[in-house]
């Protein structure tokens, strides 16, 4: 993955919209890209745990958790889950948790913070939608690009 989100934006900047500075950075891997796959709920992982079960197929999965900083929505068993399945990454408006073993694996995480409770798993919340959040509607099939400098996002692949 030879690319740089700065690049990205001077070349393409009518092509891309870029997210707020808000998400940190968690997985092993700094840089990733690939096409959006996105969920809506709130403090309920359910539908996250069950999207990741899913192939990947390079794929990058986009969480409205609703900026809840009340639980997480993501940890170590779900983080090797998107490993094994071929997810490039996550990102979570919301909370990740066992911070040090999901920045182990060879996938990219971003999310608002850090939290050790667990979310609870009442099965809700939607799929395939458009969410917003960090200045940015992102619409499943389009293409997110993150790397040290931020995330951005874009209708077209721009790369190759």
């Amino acid at each position: 993955m030879d690319f740089q989100t700065t690049d990205l934006c001077d070349a393409h900047e009518e092509a891309v919209r870029v997210v707020d500075p808000i998400l940190g950075s968690y997985g092993g891997t700094s840089r990733f890209f690939g096409r959006i796959e996105t969920l809506k709920l709130f403090e309920d992982n359910s539908l996250v745990r069950e999207t990741l079960g899913e192939p990947g197929n390079g794929r990058v999965l986009v969480v409205d958790g609703g900026g809840s900083q009340r639980c997480a929505l993501v940890g170590d068993q779900i983080g090797e889950l998107a490993v094994r399945n071929g997810w490039a990454g996550v990102v979570v408006y919301g909370c990740i948790r066992d911070s040090v073993a999901l920045g182990r694996l060879p996938l990219g995480i971003r999310a608002l913070a850090t939290h050790p409770r667990k979310s609870v798993k009442r099965g809700e919340g939607q799929r395939g939608l458009a969410v917003t959040f960090g200045g940015v509607t992102f619409q499943p099939g389009e293409w997110l690009f993150a790397d040290e400098d931020g995330v951005i996002v874009s209708r077209e692949p721009l790369l190759g």
